[in-house]
């Protein structure tokens, strides 16, 4: 059975342009038997599904499943996947560092890792300061998603070495914004996968078959403008998490834990 292991939705991503239930659709014409929904720091897209599901029923033989792309601090984008009774707060809230943010998933039961981990540098967690100064953070996560449509195939390959060398579970993911790229990437589950608490179980018990796909042309950038895109990044995602302070200061609280979520 094939998943699409990241997928993003205008239901749920202000940079996406495909609704959840087209998204779904397309998959299935293309012989997905499923979907994981990792909008950006947000479960609209997953809520704009269920709501979609009560309107017209299932879609036969197709799992939509519940996950995020969180923004983090300082690491990047990470995926995260949670217990299908488990909604955190905190997790719609961008901005946790690294530590904080496995500290919360791992607490509730959930599984994560790095998104495009080679890919952008203010959006990848193994082109960040952070990992750079402690490798040994790679294994608290659960997976590696080791490829990725919208990346370079020696970022991919450089994904799945990293996978190999610790021992981690590889994710696929098409990372669609639009319809384009939708169908081109894939994670192989040999098992039923009906709800997020199935693939969390085999995630933990290695027992993900592979993934792969097709990369996207590449689009090509000058030195100049990926440095700019970057500088702007860094200051766009600091300046919203600090604007979220106090949003993950209830957050933590009312998970009862403690700690700095605003820290380098």
């Amino acid at each position: 059975m094939k998943f699409d292991f990241h997928c993003h939705t205008k239901n749920g991503s202000l940079d996406a342009r495909v609704d959840v239930w087209e998204y779904a659709k397309l998959l299935k014409e293309k012989g997905f038997g499923g979907m994981m929904v990792t909008d950006h720091n947000s479960y609209n897209g997953y809520r704009a599904w269920l709501e979609y599901k009560e309107r017209y029923g299932e879609l036969e033989d197709f799992t939509v499943l519940r996950g995020i792309e969180y923004d983090t601090l300082d690491a990047g984008h990470i995926l995260v996947v949670m217990p299908d009774d488990v909604d955190l707060k905190i997790l719609e809230v961008r901005g946790l560092p690294i530590h904080m943010l496995v500290k919360v998933v791992h607490r509730y039961g959930g599984i994560l890792g790095p998104a495009h981990p080679y890919g952008a540098k203010f959006l990848s967690a193994m082109c960040s300061k952070r990992l750079d100064r402690d490798i040994r953070l790679i294994h608290d996560f659960d997976f590696v998603e080791a490829f990725n449509t919208c990346e370079l195939p020696g970022s991919n390959e450089k994904a799945r070495a990293l996978a190999e060398k610790y021992g981690k579970v590889c994710f696929g993911g098409s990372d669609s914004h639009r319809t384009d790229y939708i169908g081109m990437a894939y994670t192989e589950i040999d098992s039923p996968v009906n709800c997020c608490d199935d693939l969390i179980r085999l995630v933990k018990a290695h027992e993900i078959a592979g993934c792969g796909g097709t990369e996207r042309a590449p689009k090509e950038q000058a030195p100049i403008t990926k440095m700019a895109l970057g500088a702007v990044w860094k200051v766009y995602n600091r300046g919203l998490a600090a604007a979220k302070y106090h949003a993950r200061i209830l957050g933590l609280r009312e998970l009862g834990l403690r700690g700095v979520p605003y820290s380098l």
